[in-house]
């Protein structure tokens, strides 16, 4: 994987850049449809690739180490076959979902024990097979094992949760160094960054991070209960350290405001399930503002859904129409939503590309934050 940094905003730490992977570049800031187990819900491969212009998806270890399992994966010849995404695909380590949905989760120098959401299965992550894991799925981008604490965790919690993860870091890093990819293409591996929102913490862990030497580097544990304000405070303080010729995603964030405040601070890379699941739930983010499609207002609106949107689903269908699927709830409208929520998504990082290269991110972003965090 390659990196290169085309341009850094004047003003702020806004930059633009190209990742290149054996399955295709990567045009930065980008942001990352969510397709935890190998799909986009409810989202043709055609549809990301040509409508909503996807340039790279999300998979997720935790998920599909537990179905299909690595068996099925395997047998494949990775996931790139197993779901026809022909793209750059990165997988999370599983380590947030192990956090998040498993129960009697125990965490030991060794790795997470857990047991599955869906069977309550005993298992055990280890920062190696892990990396064992993501080397079956064939993903272009891994991620390293790590413990996600909670964003209200007090620092006695942050500081043992961030020995942990660091011991974690090195026996990946080293396992990571020791194996092979398994289908021919190379394969990534980040670090992630943790420390709760503890600047202290932050900086050691982002130094321990930047002395690896990985070929991209990740934000992990925000948006995790903590004031967005805060968000914004440890990103700044990561960025002074990770270093600028590599690639900085932030995990799991967030709406198109935090997007933007990320961007202005130095994130290249971004993710986060909000376009699909809240727009399943009637939730559509657009240039001006979001709307609530079950709102009753809508019912005799019949102007397209968005009139320049960037989506074929914003000119095609109505606001009356898309109501009417909400209300009825015809799975239509959650497909409708998602799509149009991720090419709407995808624009916003395409624009904020546009105005870095051509000098006017800065007053760009103001206006924008303003527009988009109205409710309509």
């Amino acid at each position: 994987m390659k990196f290169d940094l085309i341009k850094t905003a004047e003003n702020c730490a806004a930059r633009a850049g190209v990742i290149t992977t054996d399955h295709g570049t990567i045009e930065t800031p980008i942001f990352m449809p969510v397709g935890t187990l190998g799909s986009v819900k409810g989202v043709h491969m055609h549809e990301l690739r040509d409508d909503i212009k996807a340039q790279i998806i999300l998979g997720n270890t935790y998920h599909l180490y537990l179905r299909p399992g690595m068996d099925v994966i395997g047998k494949a010849g990775g996931l790139h076959r197993f779901n026809g995404w022909e793209r750059p695909i990165l997988t999370d380590s599983g380590g947030f979902q192990v956090f998040s949905l498993s129960a009697n989760r125990k965490l030991t120098p060794e790795g997470a024990h857990f047991r599955s959401h869906i069977d309550g299965s005993k298992h055990l992550f280890t920062p190696e097979n892990v990396v064992d894991i993501q080397r079956i799925i064939g993903s272009d981008i891994m991620m390293a094992l790590d413990e996600c604490p909670p964003g209200t965790s007090d620092y006695r919690y942050a500081r043992r949760s961030l020995d942990l993860t660091k011991q974690w870091l090195a026996r990946g890093w080293k396992h990571y160094q020791s194996t092979s990819p398994h289908y021919g293409h190379s394969q990534a591996y980040f670090p992630i960054v943790q420390g709760c929102t503890y600047s202290d913490l932050r900086r050691e862990s982002a130094e321990f991070v930047a002395e690896l030497g990985a070929d991209g580097n990740a934000i992990g544990g925000l948006a995790v209960g903590e004031p967005a304000e805060v968000m914004y405070e440890m990103i700044e303080v990561v960025n002074e350290i990770l270093p600028k010729d590599r690639p900085r995603y932030l995990m799991g964030v967030g709406t198109p405001a935090n997007i933007l405040e990320a961007i202005e601070r130095g994130v290249d890379m971004m993710d986060c399930v909000m376009p699909t699941r809240n727009g399943r739930n009637g939730m559509i983010f657009t240039p001006e503002g979001t709307m609530n499609m079950r709102n009753k207002k809508w019912a005799e609106d019949f102007s397209p859904l968005q009139e320049d949107g960037p989506s074929y689903v914003d000119r095609v269908y109505t606001k009356a129409y898309v109501r009417h699927l909400f209300v009825s709830q015809e799975l239509l409208a959650m497909q409708i939503a998602s799509i149009h929520n991720l090419a709407f998504y995808l624009w916003l990082v395409r624009e904020a590309r546009k105005h870095i290269l051509d000098g006017t991110f800065a007053s760009w972003k103001r206006e924008m934050i303003e527009k988009v965090t109205r409710r309509l």
